[in-house]
């Protein structure tokens, strides 16, 4: 079993938990209430992104790499 890590952006959500995006798999979006939760989420979404490109035959994209970059956006006070 391969094992691929992305870059994943958690941004907090206006209504409350966190979106996330992972710039590497265009499209994919995922949301959690807490940051762990956002974190399980966000697996998850690769995990099933990187498993239908598989399926349809697709290569993975190049800058997905094997190492993991987490950032998490914070709005700073003012």
């Amino acid at each position: 079993m391969a094992e691929y890590n992305d870059t994943v952006l958690f941004e907090p959500a206006e209504e409350g938990g966190f979106a996330v995006t992972c710039p590497a798999l265009r499209g994919l979006v995922t949301e959690g209430n807490t940051l762990e939760e956002a974190r399980i989420m966000a697996r998850d979404a690769i995990r099933g992104y990187i498993e239908i490109l598989h399926k349809d035959h697709l290569p993975v994209p190049a800058d997905t790499t094997v190492k993991v970059e987490i950032r998490v956006l914070v709005p700073q006070p003012a």
